[in-house]
């Protein structure tokens, strides 16, 4: 398995190649200067990283994620259940929603997804 933990900046790289998927090199280090106000050579260094990880691939200068957007995120909410609240689900939520009510659409759309599982 990949290590696919990354820093908040990184996370910002690799939305910027999720969005727009696939795109040459070029086209990142032009995104990356627009968005993040980057050099070429931070671009790169980045990719560099990100592919090293198995997170990307850089092939023949076409940029493409090895790892898609939502399996990264539920990686990441995964991890921080199980780090924060020793892996278990009715924790965290009874944490996340302990200083906020759930409105009725809200818990029939909970409802929902718990069935549909």
């Amino acid at each position: 398995m990949p290590d696919i933990t990354l820093g908040a900046v990184e996370t910002k790289f690799a939305e910027i190649v999720w969005e727009n998927e696939p795109l040459s090199s070029g086209e990142l280090v032009k995104l990356c200067q627009e968005k993040l106000e980057w050099k070429k050579s931070t671009t790169y260094t980045v990719l560099k990283k990100l592919c090293t990880k198995g997170i990307l691939k850089n092939e023949k200068g076409i940029v493409t994620a090895l790892i898609k957007k939502d399996d990264f995120y539920s990686f990441q909410s995964r991890q921080f259940i199980d780090e924060n609240f020793g892996g278990s689900l009715p924790a965290f939520l009874i944490a996340f929603v302990k200083k906020q009510k759930l409105s009725e659409k809200e818990t029939e759309e909970i409802r929902k997804m718990i069935d549909s599982m």
